[in-house]
């Protein structure tokens, strides 16, 4: 009788784990590695084991140790730090987002580390020396609107990262240490650089080295300049990387005194000199820079902009006189930025040519209260019109109607992203004096795939009733200057049930409306609500029946009528597995 064979697999469950982490590793999706991890205990050990990307959206939801401790073969990270409105100035100083424990834990769990991404984090110059001594695998350096550090933090990272291919600083606040940073980068040698964006850093660099360096990276493709680096700079720059498809011009305006290196005879010369560099730089798919702008320098591009599927203009203050022979060029534009100097004429422009147009932002050139503005309903109304695939829309205006709203509902159907930011305080339809309602509801009632919602104006409870009916979809709500009781804050909590991200500034909501989303409050990612109407005592109740969310009060500096106010200055409450962080400030107080 032959012997069983039972002996031969004796571990079932070892082998199923096997299969699924051979099928897992082809699960890219966040969402959906998180859904499997919930199956069961051998699929939250499979999915822990073969997860190589990280993303945690709050600093402060779980301590490093929790993350280290379950993946274990992480290749890159991604940490979110302070609240969005930290963009704002609403957020004090030294709040926190320290990049130094995180860091700290991931030094020795994570050796074979390429990647680290953070966003609105407070980072050091030992944190980056830390970085660059403790991955020796490191390639690729992502900082947006952090801060913190300075030039010689960078150098350490460029000099001890030899595989580095991406090094990306995105609105950071970056002090000078007088330190020659760009000729730290290894000078023996082709290098593995792919990504180079500095545009944010206040300080001179070696332009020599600098342009030793692009001259050795043939793998180049991404490149955006600082301020300090001239037009003419910018131009050899060209000559030498004509493979570059994003670029950042730095300054686009000629120098006071002339470089020595220039023998041109006049102005017309030079702009048809740096024609010619445009054309040679087929590749150019995407634009920006442009600080420190020449106008007449601005037709320089057009060579490019038939390619153009993104074009930045946010630092250029151009009128629409200017950018109208540029823009009537960028048929295969997708994504276009521009300062409110453009005017509606402007933005007509835009209309009229770039019928492919997925993302708009119009960013003010003066945000105080003034009058009626550049940019109105007219801008707005004709972008609907004429970009129907519009997809996400950032617009700073000064007056707005329903009217205009309504069409872009209408005439865009696709929008994931609107945020109507109206400067002023609580600002009726400038036509009819009418609240803003019907024309947020016509958002949430058209736009199916809504998912972020940014309001403001005079909005009553029937605006919010409207978004917590129709905004099914809409994960992240920001509201300012805007709303009438706690019943239109009830409506959101209670209707919107995919909420993660609520922010709200300036608006009549107190402890009532808050209250109502206690159900809620366990499955955001974070409220934060600053100069409304909740008390300390609200909070503090809230702090009471959730044990397990975090809640931050700022203390209010003020008085109001000779006695301190009951309302608090600012909340902001948010998940956490580990509980209160230990580096709260003095001047937080966690409930």
């Amino acid at each position: 009788m032959p012997e069983s064979n039972d002996h031969f697999t004796p571990y079932p469950d070892q082998v199923l784990e096997n299969v699924l982490e051979n099928v897992l590793a082809f699960l890219h999706s966040r969402r959906d590695r998180n859904a499997v991890s919930l199956v069961c205990k051998s699929w939250y050990r499979a999915e822990a084991y073969t997860r190589s990307d990280v993303f945690i959206g709050n600093c402060y939801a779980l301590a490093p140790r929790r993350v280290t401790e379950r993946f274990t073969r992480v290749r890159s990270v991604t940490i979110k730090g302070k609240p969005r409105f930290a963009d704002f100035s609403l957020l004090p100083v030294n709040w926190g987002a320290h990049f130094t424990p995180w860091v700290s834990g991931m030094a020795n769990a994570y050796r074979t580390l390429e990647k680290i991404h953070l966003k609105r984090m407070s980072v050091t110059d030992d944190d980056l020396a830390a970085v660059a001594n403790s991955f020796p695998r490191f390639k690729e350096l992502v900082l947006v609107c952090c801060d913190g550090f300075g030039t010689a933090g960078i150098a350490a990272v460029v000099s001890r990262c030899r595989g580095l291919r991406v090094l990306e600083l995105i609105e950071d606040e970056v002090s000078d240490d007088y330190v020659d940073w760009i000729s730290c980068f290894p000078a023996d040698g082709p290098t593995n650089l792919e990504s180079l964006m500095f545009d944010c850093v206040e300080s001179q660099i070696n332009f020599e080295s600098l342009e030793n360096l692009v001259a050795r990276s043939p793998l180049l493709k991404k490149l955006r300049l600082n301020r300090f680096v001239t037009i003419s700079q910018l131009h050899r720059l060209m000559t030498r990387a004509p493979q570059l498809t994003h670029l950042g011009t730095g300054s686009f305006s000629p120098p006071e005194q002339p470089e020595q290196h220039e023998h041109h005879e006049n102005d017309n010369n030079r702009v048809l000199d740096y024609v010619s560099a445009f054309a040679s730089c087929k590749s150019v798919a995407c634009l920006s820079g442009f600080r420190e702008i020449a106008p007449e320098y601005l037709p320089a591009i057009i060579p490019v902009c038939a390619n153009l599927s993104s074009l930045n203009l946010s630092y250029a203050n151009i009128n629409a006189e200017q950018i109208k022979p540029v823009i009537r060029h960028c048929h295969n534009l997708r994504v276009f930025w521009a300062l409110d100097a453009i005017g509606d004429e402007g933005l007509q422009a835009v209309a009229e040519t770039c019928k492919d147009l997925r993302e708009l932002r119009v960013f003010p050139i003066d945000a105080t209260e003034n009058g009626e503005g550049p940019v109105s309903e007219t801008g707005l109304l004709a972008i609907s019109i004429g970009c129907r695939k519009l997809q996400s829309i950032l617009y700073f205006c000064q007056q707005m109607t329903n009217a205009a709203v309504v069409a872009m509902s209408k005439n865009c159907p696709d929008l994931v992203v609107f945020r109507l930011c109206i400067i002023g305080r609580f600002r009726p339809d400038h036509v009819t004096g009418e609240p803003m309602d019907e024309g947020f509801g016509a958002i949430v009632k058209n736009c199916k795939k809504l998912t972020r919602l940014a309001v403001s104006g005079l909005l009553t409870d029937r605006a919010f009733s409207y978004i917590g009916q129709y905004g099914k979809l809409v994960r992240t709500l920001s509201v300012a200057f805007a709303g009438d009781s706690d019943i239109g804050l009830k409506y959101v909590l209670e209707g919107c049930t995919n909420l993660q991200k609520l922010e709200i500034r300036d608006s009549p909501f107190g402890d009532s409306g808050l209250w109502s989303g206690l159900h809620r409050f366990y499955n955001m990612r974070f409220v934060w609500m600053s100069s409304c109407r909740v008390t300390r005592e609200g909070c503090l109740d809230v702090a009471r029946q959730l044990p397990r969310l975090v809640v931050e009060v700022f203390h209010r500096d003020e008085e109001e009528g000779g006695e301190k106010s009951d309302f608090v200055d600012t909340l902001y409450m948010y998940r956490s597995l580990d509980g209160p962080r230990a580096d709260a400030p003095r001047f937080v107080n966690i409930l």
